[in-house]
């Protein structure tokens, strides 16, 4: 008789991340075409750097620019390639049924897990955000993580009790509201909440990760991965080991001088992470509207820095 293996599902979300995390930019074509060819190279050289987690289509990769159709092929494109290396989370947002839709296309790509926006447009209270994300995790068996970010806040009460989903596995904070967030670590942990995770989602999330770490919050997003990986991954070996003279040359060098490079325009959160990846090498081409390319010697700028950063930690 002819035995044949047993499919064991997945271990959870939770035990699964481990390392930096790499929120990569969606390539597009000089049409503006999502570029699947592009958009893998992009991921296979950064996957030769070992990330922890891919977290596709999400606010570093365009989500909102991108239709439910292409929103698939970036999904199913980051699946394949990952070829089951480590997690790939997407991105999902808007309304309850929009969400559910992009779910959906995620669930049938092969995704792990889900990222989940901010309702945009939408002042919701307290109640309509449990009615909201209760919904969301019941109509999918991905797993969820939370954003909090623009105008989106949640209470320490209500991700405790959202934490009492098990599909809702994680919380990440954009805001930047260091008491509020560690009010909210400390509901979900005394409510017993299971292997619950905490992200920081601030841009440039090396520049806050000491005073996120220190609260209880160990993960974070690194945009810098997509054009700097080496220096982005000397910032999380330093962190984890306690070297603190790496941290502060990589401050001092880096950090500081590109968070004030990034807030010179608005939207160079992302706009300026896509033209350094592609001026490094990776044909990823322009951002969509409305986000705008970035002033040309912002980009020199910031090459600058790299390249005097590298120095630095030689």
């Amino acid at each position: 008789m002819t035995q044949h293996p047993v499919a064991h599902p997945a271990p959870p979300l939770a035990r699964r991340l481990d390392g930096l995390l790499f929120f990569p930019v969606t390539a597009f074509d000089a049409a503006g075409r999502f570029d699947a060819g592009g958009y893998r190279a992009h991921l296979e050289a950064r996957l030769a750097d070992a990330p922890g987690a891919v977290f596709a289509a999400c606010g570093t990769g365009e989500f909102p620019a991108l239709g439910l159709a292409e929103y698939a092929q970036v999904l199913a494109t980051a699946v394949t390639t990952t070829a089951g290396r480590v997690p790939v989370v997407g991105g999902t947002g808007y309304g309850t049924a929009l969400a559910r839709e992009y779910a959906r296309a995620a669930e049938a790509a092969g995704a792990d897990a889900l990222l989940v926006l901010p309702p945009a447009g939408v002042d919701a209270d307290q109640d309509g955000l449990l009615r909201h994300y209760t919904a969301l995790a019941g109509s999918t068996g991905l797993d969820l993580i939370l954003y909090q970010r623009d105008q989106l806040v949640f209470t320490p009460e209500t991700v405790a009790c959202l934490a009492e989903v098990p599909n809702i596995v994680g919380f990440k904070d954009g805001r930047g509201d260091l008491d509020l967030m560690l009010r909210i670590v400390s509901a979900v942990r005394t409510s017993g909440a299971r292997d619950f995770l905490f992200f920081n989602g601030m841009p440039t999330a090396e520049s806050t990760q000491a005073a996120y770490r220190a609260i209880g919050v160990p993960l974070y997003s690194s945009a810098v991965f997509c054009f700097a990986p080496d220096l982005a991954l000397a910032f999380h070996r330093a962190l984890e080991k306690g070297d603190a003279a790496t941290l502060t040359v990589l401050t001092d060098t880096f950090l500081r001088p590109y968070v004030e490079l990034r807030r010179q325009r608005p939207g160079y959160a992302v706009s300026l992470v896509k033209a350094a990846t592609r001026a490094v090498g990776h044909p990823v081409g322009e951002v969509r509207a409305p986000l705008t390319e970035p002033d040309p010697a912002h980009v020199t700028t910031l090459l600058a820095l790299l390249e005097r950063t590298r120095e630095a930690l030689a």
